[in-house]
C-alpha cells in the first residue's frame, strides 16, 4: 500500500529476512560475528559484493532494523544509527572533511556540539566560521572553496533560534555547499528535512526516539539531494558508490574504523521507542504550549521564550517549518541566579536533571551545567544567560505541571 502514515509505517516496517519464528518484533541480536556457510561468501561479504552481516561493529540484524524504519518515514537515501547524537555529528563532519577544510555554522549551538566544533576538531584542523544563520545573504559570504557545509539546529538549544531552513538551504545550494541539519527537536513526525533542502539530518535519538530516555543513540540520514561529486574527499567514491558515496564511506570507514556503533539492545529500545513517538509527541508539545501561555502571563516571570507563543520573533518560520509542534523545550527568565536555584529547588515534581524530550519534565540551569566550561563572555555570544531556566516538558498532566511551577514560583516571589 502507498501513502501510509508515518505510524503505520513504523509498524509495518518488513524484516529485510524473514524471522523463523514469525516474531512481531526484531529480536535482539546480542552477539558480535556471524557465520558463513562457505570461505567464497565471506569474502564477497567483506568486498561488499554480498550483502551480509560479518561483525557487530560494522553491522547488526537489529540496528539494521531500526535503521530501516527511520529509513521508512524519511524516505532517504541511506541510514546509519550510532551510539549517540555526538557520535552521529562528528561522523559526518568526519567523513565529509579534511584538515584545511571549514564548516559554517552559528554560536547558537548545543554546548557540546560547539565544544566539537571549536576545540575537539579545530585542534584536527577543521575551522568553524560563525554566523547569524537567520540571515542567510551574510552566511554566503563566509563561503569559499574549502567550505564543505553548513551546519544548523532546527531548533537551537537552549536558545530556541529557529532558521529559515528553506531559505539558508537554496543559498547553500546556489554554491554548492552541503546543508546539516540537527533535527533532535523536531524529529521526523514533526519536520520533514528532506522538503525543506536538508541534505543530511543527524539526530540524538536519545531524547524523543528513544521512548523516554530508555537508551543513548544517533542517527545519520543521508536525503539524498547531494552531489557527492562536489566533495573533493568523496569522488573516488562516487566512482565506485556513485549517488550511495557518502553513507558507504561512512559505513566502511570512518563508522566501522571509529568504532561509535549503535548496541543491538539500545536499537531494540529505540525501534520501541519509535511506534509510540507521534503520541509522546502530541502530549509533549501541548503541554508546553499550555505551560509557556502560563509563564507569559504578566507577573509571572521576567521573560518566556518559545518558538508557538505569537510574541517569538521565529512563531512565524516555526509555524512553517514545524506546523503546530514547534518544539517540548521552552525557557523562561528570573530575576538572578539565586532565583532560578531557589525556583528548582522548590518544586516537588518537576525533576532536576539533563536530557530533552524525556517523558517526565526535566528542568535545569544551563549556565552552571551544559555551559559551565565556558566563560561569561563567551556565554554572552552564545545566548545563555545566569537567569534562564530552560522546561523539557514531558508527557504528565498539564495541570499537575502548572499547580507545581506555580507554587514554587510563590516561593521565589
Amino acid at each position: 500500500m502507498k501513502n501510509l502514515n508515518f505510524i503505520t509505517k513504523i509498524l509495518h516496517t518488513k524484516f529485510l529476512k524473514e524471522d523463523p519464528h514469525g516474531s512481531l518484533h526484531m529480536p535482539v541480536y546480542d552477539n558480535v560475528t556471524f557465520e558463513f556457510k562457505t570461505a567464497e561468501d565471506l569474502e564477497l561479504a567483506f568486498a561488499g559484493k554480498k550483502p551480509a552481516h560479518m561483525y557487530s561493529r560494522i553491522s547488526n540484524p537489529t540496528v539494521e532494523h531500526f535503521e530501516q524504519r527511520i529509513r521508512a518515514v524519511t524516505d532517504a537515501r541511506g541510514v546509519i544509527a550510532l551510539s549517540s547524537g555526538m557520535a552521529a555529528i562528528s561522523n559526518t563532519i568526519l567523513t565529509i572533511a579534511k584538515t584545511g577544510d571549514n564548516i559554517i555554522t552559528s554560536k547558537h549551538l548545543f554546548g557540546n556540539t560547539y565544544s566539537l566544533f571549536e576545540q575537539t576538531l579545530k585542534d584536527w584542523g577543521l575551522e568553524a566560521r560563525y554566523a547569524d544563520l537567520t540571515n542567510a545573504k551574510e552566511t554566503l559570504k563566509l563561503i569559499d572553496e574549502r567550505t564543505r557545509a553548513i551546519f544548523l539546529e532546527t531548533i537551537t538549544n537552549p536558545q530556541l533560534e529557529v532558521v529559515d531552513i528553506q531559505a539558508l538551504s537554496e543559498a547553500a545550494k546556489s554554491k554548492g555547499v552541503l546543508v546539516i541539519a540537527d533535527t533532535t527537536m523536531t524529529p521526523p513526525y514533526v519536520f520533514s528535512a528532506k522538503e525543506f533542502g536538508v541534505d543530511i539530518e543527524v539526530i540524538s535519538s536519545t531524547k524523543w526516539i528513544s521512548g523516554g530516555a530508555t537508551s543513548i543513540g544517533g542517527v545519520i540520514i543521508d536525503h539524498g539531494l547531494y552531489d557527492w561529486n562536489r566533495n573533493p574527499k568523496l569522488k573516488r567514491d562516487v566512482v565506485k558508490y556513485g549517488p550511495f558515496a557518502f553513507i558507504n564511506r561512512l559505513r566502511r570507514e570512518v563508522y566501522r574504523n571509529i568504532g561509535a556503533c549503535m548496541s543491538p539492545h539500545n536499537a531494540y529500545l529505540q525501534s520501541l521507542g519509535l511506534e509510540t513517538l507521534p503520541l509522546r509527541v502530541e502530549a509533549s508539545c501541548a503541554n508546553t504550549f499550555k505551560i509557556a501561555e502560563f509563564l507569559n502571563k504578566p507577573g509571572q516571570v521576567k521573560s518566556v521564550n518559545h518558538p508557538g507563543l505569537k510574541d517569538s520573533p521565529y512563531y512565524e518560520t516555526a509555524r512553517r517549518q514545524f506546523a503546530d509542534k514547534p518544539g517540548a523545550v521552552l525557557t523562561f527568565d528570573l530575576g538572578s541566579k539565586e532565583q532560578c536555584f531557589k525556583f528548582m529547588n522548590g518544586l516537588k515534581l518537576i525533576r532536576k536533571a539533563t536530557n530533552l524530550h524525556d517523558n517526565r519534565t526535566l528542568i535545569l540551569h544551563p549556565a552552571s551545567t551544559i555551559f559551565c566550561e565556558y566563560d561569561d563572555e563567551t556565554k554572552l555570544q552564545m545566548g545563555i544567560k545566569d537567569t534562564m531556566i530552560r522546561l523539557s516538558v514531558g508527557i504528565e498532566d498539564s495541570g499537575d505541571l502548572i499547580a507545581d511551577i506555580e507554587q514554587s514560583l510563590g516561593r521565589v516571589r
